[in-house]
């Protein structure tokens, strides 16, 4: 009698429809629950590479911004530089005419002092000529303000006198003659200004 029961029971199951069914055994349950599990596992390797490569693109954006901020300080510093260079390239030759418009001045004393058409008095004047001219070359200029007003960033005023027939703050006298490399003064023109 078992072997015709289970041929019933057999029948009967397929004779059933399928959502009517047996219950699922513990396998069909377990593979049910993998594929269910499968899906949320892809979703949070999914979420995980997600945020990683939010993770990444945030890095890459400060790495731009910290490679942009030291291209820009890079840069300054190079015309930084640069511009000092120049600058103690021009303090430096100013520095030295400084000096050597003292031996210029030297050189127009002993001219002022030679007698009248001696040898001497041609060849210190011929220096004196040559002198001059490489000083021109190398851009310095001579300040000579007579008769001009009175200007604080070019003369030096050590005396002051009053006379009505001169303009104020006009210049009389200049005891020693002043000297420029560009704009830039290498020597104040020590003068007198009337008024």
């Amino acid at each position: 009698m078992e072997p015709e029961k289970k041929t019933a029971q057999t029948e009967a199951e397929q004779t059933a429809p399928a959502e009517e069914k047996a219950p699922a055994t513990p396998e069909k349950e377990e593979k049910a629950a993998e594929k269910k599990s499968k899906k949320p596992k892809k979703n949070k390797e999914v979420e995980a590479l997600e945020e990683q490569l939010a993770g990444c693109r945030q890095e890459n954006s400060d790495l731009n911004d910290r490679l942009l901020r030291l291209s820009a300080e890079y840069d300054n510093f190079r015309k930084r530089s640069t511009k000092e260079k120049e600058g103690m390239f021009t303090d430096g030759v100013a520095s030295a005419l400084s000096q050597m418009v003292v031996v210029l001045d030297n050189l127009e004393r002993a001219v002022d002092a030679c007698q009248e058409d001696s040898d001497l008095k041609t060849g210190v004047e011929m220096t004196l000529k040559q002198f001059r001219e490489v000083l021109e070359k190398m851009g310095v200029s001579e300040i000579n303000p007579v008769g001009e007003s009175f200007d604080a960033q070019l003369h030096n005023a050590v005396m002051h006198v009053e006379d009505e027939t001169l303009g104020e703050s006009q210049v009389v006298e200049v005891f020693q003659k002043g000297y420029l490399l560009g704009e830039r003064v290498i020597r104040y023109a020590m003068v007198k200004v009337a008024n």
